[in-house]
């Protein structure tokens, strides 16, 4: 167990080497190409009700794609985080401008008093950040499992896609019993689907 930890602490380091020496006009233009991309994708058309997240760190922006959403008349389903009872509430955002407030974790995330919580089973596709991927699904968050522990009670039909920049895709993702899986990534250069 420690043994994996330790190796998803050095690709989470590694990662962020990486991308310290990308220009932020080259992310800018992954990011749109990313976006192309996941607006061309079926699943993500066909999907009404939409679960997104505002990216952190070193995940893919997701600024343009959430604003996209709402000119495609998209439902917009953002997380809000509870570390302390380890869990995600999803609330439905209106407006990027005045639905949202500074989180727990120090990003923006659903104002509850401004947004109405919803159920889980009303999620057609769930966009799921990842600090790296591989072609198998295998995902490393940001290490504090909440995306672990949402991503086994979404309906089965629920489409798990995770966004990521093609330096992000990794060989082999070390994963422990309580990791879970995406079912499709979608990089600036193609769109994997789960071996």
């Amino acid at each position: 167990m420690e043994e994996i930890r330790g190796k998803k602490g050095e690709m989470r380091s590694n990662i962020s080497k990486t991308f310290s020496k990308i220009s932020s006009n080259n992310i800018s233009e992954k990011t749109k190409n990313i976006e192309k991309r996941l607006f061309e994708f079926a699943n993500f058309i066909e999907a009404k009700t939409s679960l997104l997240y505002i990216n952190s760190g070193y995940e893919v922006v997701t600024k343009d794609i959430l604003e996209r959403c709402f000119d495609y008349n998209k439902t917009v389903i953002l997380p809000s985080f509870n570390v302390e009872m380890q869990k995600i509430f999803l609330f439905k955002v209106d407006n990027l401008k005045t639905g949202l407030k500074r989180g727990e974790k120090g990003i923006l995330e659903p104002d509850t008093s401004k947004c109405k919580i919803v159920p889980i089973e009303f999620i057609d596709i769930a966009i799921i950040p990842g600090f790296a991927f591989d072609e198998k699904g295998g995902r490393i968050g940001s290490g504090n499992g909440l995306y672990d522990r949402l991503i086994p009670i979404l309906p089965l039909t629920t489409r798990k896609v995770g966004l990521a920049y093609e330096s992000q895709i990794v060989q082999h993702v070390p994963m422990e019993s309580h990791d879970k899986h995406v079912d499709i990534i979608i990089t600036e250069n193609r769109i994997i689907y789960k071996i």
